[in-house]
């Protein structure tokens, strides 16, 4: 019987991945492209990638790595999902300590450093972003994981007790907190570690000050 090609992804921005296995045997293979994939990458930067070393790293030939990629895009498109989807998982997981508009600045705080763990613990996620930069397809898709960080949030915000703010305001209060911790994380990472502690401390000092139902 032969095997199917697979599915779409759901929910991927448009280009980024041409299909899913749905056998274990071709997820097998599919997964041991994005690992070889993963490795390169770390090795070579985004510049330095190229499909022809990830074939020869992977020992999957080019018909069966393009069914699923059809670019390079594709292949760190589908990288960067798999590490939002983790980062997705652990606000989640951090959003469940938000009983009152009061515990924010510090649920703020311990998913800033969640976020800078992450980036230090998977050193690909520094070159993923670098790659977003000069890649539209990735901005897009890191926009939309800004989007649904900041529904997360906006709707742990939502559901507390003294929330002082409608939905539009919470929503907004919900993506510019998303957007801060972004940028103060992709800060810190472009400096030594003893002043990027200092700077994300500093950070959190201004969370601190914050007043949810102001």
């Amino acid at each position: 019987m032969k095997e199917p090609r697979g599915a779409r992804e759901t929910g991927a921005v448009e280009g980024v991945v041409r299909l899913v296995p749905t056998q274990k045997r071709s997820r097998d293979r599919f997964d041991k492209i994005l690992a070889s994939a993963e490795a390169l990458l770390c090795e070579k930067g985004a510049e330095g990638f190229r499909m022809s070393e990830l074939v020869e790293r992977s020992g999957v030939p080019f018909g069966s790595l393009y069914q699923y990629f059809p670019d390079k895009t594709a292949v760190l498109g589908t990288l960067a999902e798999r590490h939002n989807a983790e980062g997705r998982a652990c606000v989640a997981a951090e959003l469940g300590a938000l009983h009152a508009p009061s515990d924010l600045p510090v649920v703020l705080a311990r998913i800033t450093d969640g976020f800078y763990r992450m980036y230090q613990d998977y050193p690909v996620m520094r070159a993923l972003w670098q790659a977003t930069q000069a890649d539209p397809v990735l901005q897009r898709l890191d926009a939309q994981d800004g989007a649904r960080l900041a529904a997360l949030l906006g709707d742990a915000l939502a559901g507390c007790p003294g929330d002082g703010g409608g939905n539009m305001q919470t929503a907004a209060r919900a993506g510019l907190a998303i957007t801060l911790i972004g940028a103060a994380v992709r800060h810190a990472l472009t400096l030594p570690a003893p002043e990027a502690e200092a700077v994300l401390a500093e950070f959190k000092r201004l969370l601190g000050g914050i007043d949810p139902c102001d």
